[in-house]
């Protein structure tokens, strides 16, 4: 009998078996979360436009989950209250959109300020009249950012003045 027939033929070890078991199911899920991680630091180099009626069609057929933030590039607190989204998506592993709407530029100007967002899956800016687009996402918002809008998967409306609460972002992704 040669070696590797010998080997072969013996009944594998309960303990080596689970080892290895334990091994491709951790290094499974390693994989996953290091692809989704991945693809989640991507810098955005698109730039969509968001007008009068871009909100509706997101609220009619957008993504859900998705929490949409607005911004503009003078907004000092803004990128807190993104990587608080963002961070809170990543601990609970849970697929969500997570969009930035900029108010104040368009185009390439955008794309420079796509630095502060870096793991955000769209970058929107305003095209057209300020107030007017506002009032199409939330005829209450007052001219204030970061406003926060997060879209349930059943369909709730959550909104927030500022990095949401860690209630708020727990109700929204359960």
């Amino acid at each position: 009998m040669t070696l590797v027939s010998e080997v072969s033929s013996r009944p594998p070890r309960r303990r080596a078996v689970l080892a290895a078991a334990a091994a491709m199911a951790v290094g499974g899920w390693a994989q996953q979360a290091l692809a989704a991680a991945e693809r989640k630091r991507v810098t955005l180099n698109s730039v969509l436009l968001f007008d009068t009626s871009t909100w509706q069609r997101l609220v009619d057929k957008g993504p859900r989950p998705a929490a949409y933030i607005f911004t503009t590039t003078y907004c000092p607190s803004c990128p807190e209250a993104f990587d608080r989204l963002f961070s809170h998506i990543q601990t609970t592993r849970k697929m969500a959109e997570l969009v930035v709407v900029l108010m104040d530029v368009q185009g390439a100007k955008a794309l420079e300020h796509a630095k502060h967002y870096v793991g955000a899956t769209r970058l929107y800016t305003f095209n057209g009249f300020e107030p007017a687009i506002r009032q199409s996402v939330d005829p209450q918002w007052p001219n204030v950012t970061p406003y926060v809008v997060l879209l349930g998967k059943d369909g709730s409306v959550r909104r927030s003045i500022g990095a949401p609460e860690t209630d708020m972002l727990r109700q929204w992704l359960s």
